[in-house]
């Protein structure tokens, strides 16, 4: 069954953009992070690798941010996403996208 559409387009990020680069730590776990922003400042994008290239993690972590960013690019509300995550009893984020979130949102 062929996927329909939505109507709802892509905001493409323009190809010099601001970002920034950070490392973090995420359940013993090392893992570094970069984040785009379109013009106005809102964020459009992360990329996360793990350390350990090419392992599970790092896969898991990657497609979840490639999606993420797509959800973003497409109107998905940040805030509403970040709400989402799930979190420890203690409100600590329960994975890398979490931590991620955490690093580069209020």
């Amino acid at each position: 069954m062929p996927l329909q559409q939505t109507g709802i387009a892509r905001q493409r990020l323009p190809n010099r953009r601001a970002s920034e680069t950070l490392s973090f730590e995420h359940a013993g776990a090392d893992f570094t992070m970069t984040a785009g922003y379109y013009a106005d400042g809102r964020l459009g994008e992360i990329f996360i690798n793990a350390a350990h290239a090419n392992s599970a993690l790092d896969a898991l972590a990657s497609d979840a941010a490639i999606a993420l960013s797509f959800a973003l690019q497409h109107g998905a509300d940040l805030a509403a996403i970040k709400l989402a995550m799930k979190r420890s009893s203690r409100g600590e984020p329960s994975s890398p996208i979490g931590a991620a979130l955490d690093q580069v949102t209020p």
